[in-house]
Protein backbone atom coordinates (compact mmCIF):
# COMPACT_ATOMS: atom_id res chain seq x y z
CA UNK A 1 0.00 0.00 0.00
CA UNK A 2 1.16 3.53 -0.82
CA UNK A 3 2.02 6.15 1.81
CA UNK A 4 3.21 9.76 1.82
CA UNK A 5 4.26 9.73 5.47
CA UNK A 6 3.68 7.02 8.11
CA UNK A 7 3.74 3.26 7.71
CA UNK A 8 0.62 1.86 6.01
CA UNK A 9 0.90 -1.53 7.77
CA UNK A 10 -2.02 -2.67 9.93
CA UNK A 11 -2.24 -5.15 12.76
CA UNK A 12 -3.99 -8.42 11.96
CA UNK A 13 -7.45 -8.90 13.42
CA UNK A 14 -6.30 -11.79 15.59
CA UNK A 15 -3.33 -9.88 17.01
CA UNK A 16 -5.48 -6.79 17.51
CA UNK A 17 -7.90 -8.77 19.69
CA UNK A 18 -4.97 -9.97 21.81
CA UNK A 19 -3.75 -6.36 22.26
CA UNK A 20 -7.23 -5.13 23.18
CA UNK A 21 -7.62 -7.90 25.75
CA UNK A 22 -4.19 -7.19 27.21
CA UNK A 23 -4.97 -3.45 27.53
CA UNK A 24 -8.35 -4.10 29.16
CA UNK A 25 -6.73 -6.26 31.86
CA UNK A 26 -3.65 -4.14 32.50
CA UNK A 27 -3.80 -2.35 35.86
CA UNK A 28 -1.47 0.49 34.75
CA UNK A 29 -3.53 1.29 31.66
CA UNK A 30 -6.83 1.02 33.56
CA UNK A 31 -5.60 3.44 36.22
CA UNK A 32 -4.45 5.98 33.62
CA UNK A 33 -7.71 5.80 31.69
CA UNK A 34 -9.62 6.59 34.87
CA UNK A 35 -7.36 9.29 36.30
CA UNK A 36 -6.08 11.30 33.33
CA UNK A 37 -7.91 14.52 32.58
CA UNK A 38 -8.53 15.24 28.93
CA UNK A 39 -8.59 12.67 26.16
CA UNK A 40 -6.44 9.52 26.23
CA UNK A 41 -6.12 6.74 23.68
CA UNK A 42 -3.78 3.73 23.71
CA UNK A 43 -2.30 2.90 20.29
CA UNK A 44 -0.32 -0.11 19.13
CA UNK A 45 2.79 -0.01 16.94
CA UNK A 46 0.65 0.47 13.83
CA UNK A 47 -1.06 3.51 15.41
CA UNK A 48 -4.35 1.65 15.89
CA UNK A 49 -6.57 2.29 18.93
CA UNK A 50 -6.75 -0.57 21.44
CA UNK A 51 -8.20 1.40 24.35
CA UNK A 52 -9.46 4.90 25.19
CA UNK A 53 -11.03 6.77 28.09
CA UNK A 54 -14.61 7.94 28.60
CA UNK A 55 -13.72 11.57 27.75
CA UNK A 56 -12.58 10.45 24.30
CA UNK A 57 -15.74 8.40 23.80
CA UNK A 58 -17.84 11.43 24.74
CA UNK A 59 -16.12 13.60 22.12
CA UNK A 60 -16.73 10.88 19.52
CA UNK A 61 -20.36 10.64 20.58
CA UNK A 62 -20.31 6.88 21.08
CA UNK A 63 -20.86 4.61 24.07
CA UNK A 64 -19.19 1.39 22.95
CA UNK A 65 -15.40 1.63 22.61
CA UNK A 66 -15.38 -1.44 20.36
CA UNK A 67 -16.71 0.80 17.58
CA UNK A 68 -13.31 2.49 17.28
CA UNK A 69 -10.96 -0.34 18.26
CA UNK A 70 -8.57 -0.94 15.37
CA UNK A 71 -9.08 2.52 13.92
CA UNK A 72 -6.36 5.15 13.85
CA UNK A 73 -6.96 8.50 15.62
CA UNK A 74 -7.84 10.43 12.46
CA UNK A 75 -10.27 7.73 11.39
CA UNK A 76 -11.93 7.74 14.81
CA UNK A 77 -12.55 11.51 14.76
CA UNK A 78 -13.49 11.45 11.05
CA UNK A 79 -10.62 13.64 9.87
CA UNK A 80 -11.39 14.70 6.28
CA UNK A 81 -7.93 13.48 5.17
CA UNK A 82 -8.12 10.04 6.83
CA UNK A 83 -9.58 8.45 3.70
CA UNK A 84 -7.45 10.34 1.17
CA UNK A 85 -5.30 7.21 0.78
CA UNK A 86 -6.43 3.60 0.92
CA UNK A 87 -4.02 2.94 3.80
CA UNK A 88 -5.90 5.44 5.97
CA UNK A 89 -4.86 7.89 8.68
CA UNK A 90 -1.22 8.95 8.61
CA UNK A 91 -0.53 8.05 4.99
CA UNK A 92 -1.84 11.00 2.95
CA UNK A 93 0.17 13.99 1.73
CA UNK A 94 -1.56 16.09 4.39
CA UNK A 95 -0.41 13.92 7.30
CA UNK A 96 3.22 15.06 7.35
CA UNK A 97 1.99 18.43 8.67
CA UNK A 98 -0.45 16.91 11.19
CA UNK A 99 0.79 17.46 14.75
CA UNK A 100 -0.79 14.26 16.04
CA UNK A 101 0.67 12.11 13.25
CA UNK A 102 4.13 13.66 13.66
CA UNK A 103 4.09 13.20 17.45
CA UNK A 104 3.00 9.55 17.19
CA UNK A 105 5.55 8.64 14.51
CA UNK A 106 8.34 10.43 16.39
CA UNK A 107 7.50 8.65 19.67
CA UNK A 108 7.51 5.29 17.87
CA UNK A 109 10.81 5.93 16.09
CA UNK A 110 12.78 7.60 18.87
CA UNK A 111 11.24 6.00 21.96
CA UNK A 112 10.64 9.30 23.75
CA UNK A 113 7.67 11.62 24.31
CA UNK A 114 6.79 14.17 21.68
CA UNK A 115 4.46 17.16 22.06
CA UNK A 116 2.77 19.03 19.23
CA UNK A 117 -0.35 21.00 18.39
CA UNK A 118 -2.85 19.56 15.97
CA UNK A 119 -5.50 21.22 13.84
CA UNK A 120 -8.05 18.76 12.45
CA UNK A 121 -10.93 19.35 10.06
CA UNK A 122 -13.57 16.72 10.77
CA UNK A 123 -17.00 15.70 9.67
CA UNK A 124 -18.33 14.56 13.03
CA UNK A 125 -22.00 13.84 13.76
CA UNK A 126 -22.87 15.03 10.25
CA UNK A 127 -21.32 18.48 10.79
CA UNK A 128 -18.04 19.90 9.50
CA UNK A 129 -15.96 21.06 12.45
CA UNK A 130 -12.45 22.42 12.95
CA UNK A 131 -10.82 21.05 16.10
CA UNK A 132 -7.58 22.12 17.74
CA UNK A 133 -5.68 19.94 20.20
CA UNK A 134 -2.47 19.99 22.15
CA UNK A 135 -1.04 16.50 21.68
CA UNK A 136 1.48 14.41 23.59
CA UNK A 137 2.56 10.96 22.41
CA UNK A 138 4.48 8.87 24.94
CA UNK A 139 5.91 5.37 24.33
CA UNK A 140 4.95 2.56 26.73
CA UNK A 141 6.46 -0.92 26.58
CA UNK A 142 4.37 -3.79 27.94
CA UNK A 143 5.03 -7.51 27.48
CA UNK A 144 7.89 -6.67 25.11
CA UNK A 145 5.56 -4.72 22.84
CA UNK A 146 5.61 -0.99 22.15
CA UNK A 147 2.46 1.05 22.62
CA UNK A 148 1.71 4.77 22.46
CA UNK A 149 -0.13 6.79 25.08
CA UNK A 150 -1.83 9.54 23.11
CA UNK A 151 -2.89 12.47 25.32
CA UNK A 152 -5.04 15.20 23.81
CA UNK A 153 -6.28 18.45 25.35
CA UNK A 154 -9.08 20.13 23.45
CA UNK A 155 -8.01 23.73 22.83
CA UNK A 156 -10.64 24.44 20.17
CA UNK A 157 -12.54 27.07 22.17
CA UNK A 158 -9.31 28.86 23.15
CA UNK A 159 -8.11 28.86 19.55
CA UNK A 160 -11.43 30.20 18.27
CA UNK A 161 -11.42 32.93 20.92
CA UNK A 162 -7.86 33.91 19.98
CA UNK A 163 -8.76 34.10 16.29
CA UNK A 164 -11.87 36.18 16.99
CA UNK A 165 -9.94 38.54 19.28
CA UNK A 166 -7.22 38.97 16.68
CA UNK A 167 -9.82 39.86 14.06
CA UNK A 168 -11.65 42.15 16.48
CA UNK A 169 -8.57 44.12 17.48
CA UNK A 170 -7.45 44.41 13.86
CA UNK A 171 -10.82 45.79 12.74
CA UNK A 172 -11.21 48.10 15.74
CA UNK A 173 -7.69 49.48 15.25
CA UNK A 174 -8.51 50.34 11.65
CA UNK A 175 -11.70 52.12 12.68
CA UNK A 176 -9.87 53.98 15.44
CA UNK A 177 -7.33 55.35 13.00
CA UNK A 178 -10.20 56.92 11.07
CA UNK A 179 -11.77 58.25 14.29
CA UNK A 180 -8.52 59.77 15.58
CA UNK A 181 -7.83 61.35 12.19
CA UNK A 182 -11.32 62.85 12.06
CA UNK A 183 -11.02 64.21 15.62
CA UNK A 184 -7.72 65.89 14.74
CA UNK A 185 -9.38 67.60 11.79
CA UNK A 186 -12.23 68.63 14.09
CA UNK A 187 -10.08 70.38 16.71
CA UNK A 188 -8.08 72.10 13.96
CA UNK A 189 -11.22 74.05 13.03
CA UNK A 190 -13.24 73.86 16.26
CA UNK A 191 -11.77 74.81 19.63
CA UNK A 192 -14.90 74.09 21.69
CA UNK A 193 -14.66 71.96 24.87
CA UNK A 194 -16.80 69.28 23.18
CA UNK A 195 -14.36 69.00 20.27
CA UNK A 196 -11.46 68.66 22.70
CA UNK A 197 -13.34 65.97 24.63
CA UNK A 198 -13.98 63.99 21.45
CA UNK A 199 -10.33 64.21 20.43
CA UNK A 200 -9.09 63.26 23.91
CA UNK A 201 -11.53 60.34 24.13
CA UNK A 202 -10.45 58.99 20.73
CA UNK A 203 -6.77 59.05 21.78
CA UNK A 204 -7.56 57.38 25.09
CA UNK A 205 -9.61 54.72 23.35
CA UNK A 206 -6.71 54.04 21.00
CA UNK A 207 -4.36 53.55 23.96
CA UNK A 208 -6.94 51.45 25.80
CA UNK A 209 -7.29 49.08 22.84
CA UNK A 210 -3.52 48.56 22.81
CA UNK A 211 -3.55 47.74 26.53
CA UNK A 212 -6.56 45.43 26.22
CA UNK A 213 -4.83 43.58 23.42
CA UNK A 214 -1.95 42.83 25.79
CA UNK A 215 -4.32 41.69 28.54
CA UNK A 216 -6.47 39.50 26.32
CA UNK A 217 -3.43 37.79 24.81
CA UNK A 218 -1.80 37.29 28.24
CA UNK A 219 1.12 39.30 26.87
CA UNK A 220 1.06 42.16 29.35
CA UNK A 221 4.78 41.68 29.98
CA UNK A 222 5.42 42.56 26.33
CA UNK A 223 3.86 45.99 26.73
CA UNK A 224 6.54 48.64 26.30
CA UNK A 225 5.79 51.78 28.35
CA UNK A 226 5.75 55.01 26.36
CA UNK A 227 7.33 57.46 28.79
CA UNK A 228 6.77 61.20 28.58
CA UNK A 229 6.60 64.24 30.83
CA UNK A 230 3.18 64.81 32.38
CA UNK A 231 1.84 67.06 35.12
CA UNK A 232 -0.73 66.67 37.86
CA UNK A 233 -2.49 69.78 36.54
CA UNK A 234 -2.99 68.13 33.13
CA UNK A 235 -4.12 64.87 34.73
CA UNK A 236 -6.79 66.57 36.86
CA UNK A 237 -7.90 68.65 33.88
CA UNK A 238 -8.23 65.54 31.69
CA UNK A 239 -10.20 63.75 34.41
CA UNK A 240 -12.57 66.68 34.75
CA UNK A 241 -13.01 66.90 31.00
CA UNK A 242 -13.56 63.17 30.53
CA UNK A 243 -16.03 62.65 33.36
CA UNK A 244 -17.94 65.94 32.82
CA UNK A 245 -20.44 64.22 30.50
CA UNK A 246 -20.11 60.66 31.82
CA UNK A 247 -23.47 58.94 32.52
CA UNK A 248 -22.42 58.11 36.10
CA UNK A 249 -21.75 61.76 36.97
CA UNK A 250 -25.27 62.84 36.10
CA UNK A 251 -26.46 61.68 39.53
CA UNK A 252 -23.13 61.63 41.37
CA UNK A 253 -20.46 64.25 41.87
CA UNK A 254 -16.67 64.06 41.64
CA UNK A 255 -15.04 66.40 44.14
CA UNK A 256 -11.57 67.65 43.14
CA UNK A 257 -11.32 70.28 45.90
CA UNK A 258 -8.75 68.31 47.95
CA UNK A 259 -6.16 68.58 45.16
CA UNK A 260 -3.29 70.84 46.27
CA UNK A 261 -2.50 73.96 44.29
CA UNK A 262 1.03 72.67 43.67
CA UNK A 263 1.66 71.36 40.15
CA UNK A 264 3.95 68.33 39.95
CA UNK A 265 5.79 67.38 36.74
CA UNK A 266 7.06 63.82 36.36
CA UNK A 267 7.79 61.12 33.77
CA UNK A 268 5.52 58.10 33.25
CA UNK A 269 3.43 56.21 30.71
CA UNK A 270 0.38 58.45 30.63
CA UNK A 271 -1.87 55.82 29.05
CA UNK A 272 -1.25 53.36 31.88
CA UNK A 273 -1.52 56.04 34.55
CA UNK A 274 -4.81 57.23 33.07
CA UNK A 275 -6.11 53.64 32.92
CA UNK A 276 -5.37 53.15 36.63
CA UNK A 277 -6.98 56.43 37.68
CA UNK A 278 -9.92 55.93 35.32
CA UNK A 279 -10.65 52.50 36.81
CA UNK A 280 -10.35 53.83 40.36
CA UNK A 281 -12.83 56.62 39.63
CA UNK A 282 -15.17 54.38 37.66
CA UNK A 283 -15.29 51.76 40.43
CA UNK A 284 -15.90 54.45 43.03
CA UNK A 285 -18.73 56.01 40.99
CA UNK A 286 -20.37 52.62 40.47
CA UNK A 287 -20.24 51.94 44.22
CA UNK A 288 -21.67 55.36 45.12
CA UNK A 289 -25.36 56.04 45.67
CA UNK A 290 -27.21 58.66 43.65
CA UNK A 291 -26.70 62.11 45.15
CA UNK A 292 -23.45 61.20 46.92
CA UNK A 293 -19.96 62.20 45.89
CA UNK A 294 -16.59 60.68 45.07
CA UNK A 295 -13.40 62.50 46.03
CA UNK A 296 -10.11 62.33 44.16
CA UNK A 297 -6.85 64.08 44.88
CA UNK A 298 -3.08 63.64 44.92
CA UNK A 299 -0.43 63.98 47.62
CA UNK A 300 3.31 64.45 47.31
CA UNK A 301 5.54 63.25 50.12
CA UNK A 302 9.21 63.57 49.27
CA UNK A 303 9.72 61.69 45.99
CA UNK A 304 6.46 59.73 46.31
CA UNK A 305 3.43 60.96 44.38
CA UNK A 306 0.15 59.34 45.43
CA UNK A 307 -3.18 59.54 43.64
CA UNK A 308 -6.24 58.74 45.75
CA UNK A 309 -9.92 58.08 45.12
CA UNK A 310 -12.47 57.88 47.95
CA UNK A 311 -16.12 56.94 48.23
CA UNK A 312 -18.36 56.32 51.22
CA UNK A 313 -19.28 52.70 50.47
CA UNK A 314 -17.50 49.80 52.17
CA UNK A 315 -16.21 46.66 50.46
CA UNK A 316 -17.45 43.37 51.91
CA UNK A 317 -14.73 41.65 53.94
CA UNK A 318 -15.24 38.46 51.91
CA UNK A 319 -14.23 40.39 48.78
CA UNK A 320 -11.22 42.34 50.03
CA UNK A 321 -8.74 39.45 49.90
CA UNK A 322 -9.57 38.65 46.28
CA UNK A 323 -10.22 42.05 44.77
CA UNK A 324 -7.02 42.15 42.72
CA UNK A 325 -7.32 38.62 41.33
CA UNK A 326 -7.47 38.43 37.54
CA UNK A 327 -10.77 36.58 37.13
CA UNK A 328 -12.57 37.79 40.24
CA UNK A 329 -15.47 40.22 39.82
CA UNK A 330 -18.28 41.50 42.01
CA UNK A 331 -20.43 42.39 39.01
CA UNK A 332 -23.26 40.03 38.09
CA UNK A 333 -23.01 38.56 34.59
CA UNK A 334 -20.48 41.11 33.43
CA UNK A 335 -16.77 41.73 33.40
CA UNK A 336 -13.91 39.33 33.87
CA UNK A 337 -12.28 40.90 36.90
CA UNK A 338 -9.76 42.77 34.73
CA UNK A 339 -10.40 46.27 36.13
CA UNK A 340 -8.75 46.00 39.54
CA UNK A 341 -6.38 43.29 38.28
CA UNK A 342 -5.04 45.58 35.55
CA UNK A 343 -4.72 48.46 38.01
CA UNK A 344 -2.52 46.30 40.22
CA UNK A 345 -0.57 44.70 37.40
CA UNK A 346 0.21 47.76 35.33
CA UNK A 347 0.68 50.02 38.34
CA UNK A 348 3.16 47.73 40.06
CA UNK A 349 4.72 45.43 37.44
CA UNK A 350 5.02 47.95 34.60
CA UNK A 351 5.16 51.39 36.26
CA UNK A 352 6.91 50.22 39.43
CA UNK A 353 4.47 51.83 41.86
CA UNK A 354 2.09 50.53 44.51
CA UNK A 355 -1.66 50.00 44.16
CA UNK A 356 -3.62 49.38 47.36
CA UNK A 357 -6.80 50.26 49.19
CA UNK A 358 -8.41 50.54 52.61
CA UNK A 359 -12.08 49.98 53.37
CA UNK A 360 -13.37 50.77 56.84
CA UNK A 361 -16.97 51.07 58.06
CA UNK A 362 -18.01 54.70 58.64
CA UNK A 363 -14.82 55.92 56.93
CA UNK A 364 -15.47 54.54 53.44
CA UNK A 365 -13.12 53.11 50.84
CA UNK A 366 -9.96 54.69 49.46
CA UNK A 367 -7.94 53.30 46.56
CA UNK A 368 -4.53 54.78 45.87
CA UNK A 369 -1.65 54.54 43.46
CA UNK A 370 1.76 55.66 44.71
CA UNK A 371 4.78 56.10 42.44
CA UNK A 372 8.36 57.25 42.92
CA UNK A 373 8.90 60.24 40.60
CA UNK A 374 12.66 60.67 41.08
Amino acid sequence: MHTHFASPERTSQQELLVEIDMASHNAVISEMLQSVSGLLAILDENRQIISLNDAFLKVLGIKDAHEVFGLRPGEAVHCIHASAESAGCGTSKYCSSCGAAVAIVSALEHGCSEERTCSISTKLHGHSTDLFFSVKASPLRLNNKLFILLFLQDKTADQQRTALERTFFHDVSNMLQILVGASELLIATNTSPLAKTIHQASLMLQDEIAIQRCLSQHNATRYQPVLRRVSTRDIIRDMQLFFANHPLTKSRKINYSLCPAENVDFTTDYSLLWRILHNMLLNALEATKDGDEVKTWFEKTGAILTFKVWNMSVIDEKVTNRIFERNFTTKNNSGRGLGTYSMKYFGEQILGGTVAFSSVPELGTTFWFAIDIT
